[in-house]
């Protein structure tokens, strides 16, 4: 991409923000420009966000039923899978999954509930209720 090509779009997900791309120039040498947005990654940004509050709407209504912890839906409300809170936390991706398992998160220890609230960004009180019970 040159860089009168860079999309100056206005986006609404950058919050009146701008990006730095790098684009070639007149020389053919990269050089860094400042891009106000790209009305497709917006597009993408937003159905991005859509399906984590989908998931953490479905993630409540299990947490509510007890078929899962509150750890559960905080990971989906704060738009993180699995993976990347297994990554966050430091822990291997299986010990994430059964700490979504109502008794096992129980049962965990107040260090391992504040790496949670950690990576969360929520206090250890938040995460372990759900938002009806706070």
């Amino acid at each position: 991409m040159r860089t009168d090509e860079v999309p100056q779009d206005n986006s609404s997900t950058y919050a009146g923000h701008k990006k730095l791309l790098y684009a070639r120039d007149q020389d053919g040498t990269y050089t860094q420009v400042p891009s106000t947005g790209w009305e497709v990654e917006a597009a993408a940004t937003k159905d991005a966000v859509a399906l984590y509050q989908q998931l953490a709407d479905q993630a409540l209504e299990q947490v509510r039923a007890g078929e899962k912890s509150p750890l559960f839906y905080h990971m989906y409300q704060c738009r993180m899978d699995p993976a990347l809170l297994a990554q966050v936390t430091g822990l291997f991706r299986w010990r994430v999954k059964w700490h979504f398992r109502p008794k096992p998160f129980r049962r965990l220890s107040q260090s391992l509930l504040q790496r949670y609230a950690e990576a969360l960004d929520i206090s250890v009180d938040q995460l372990t209720q759900t938002p009806d019970t706070q």
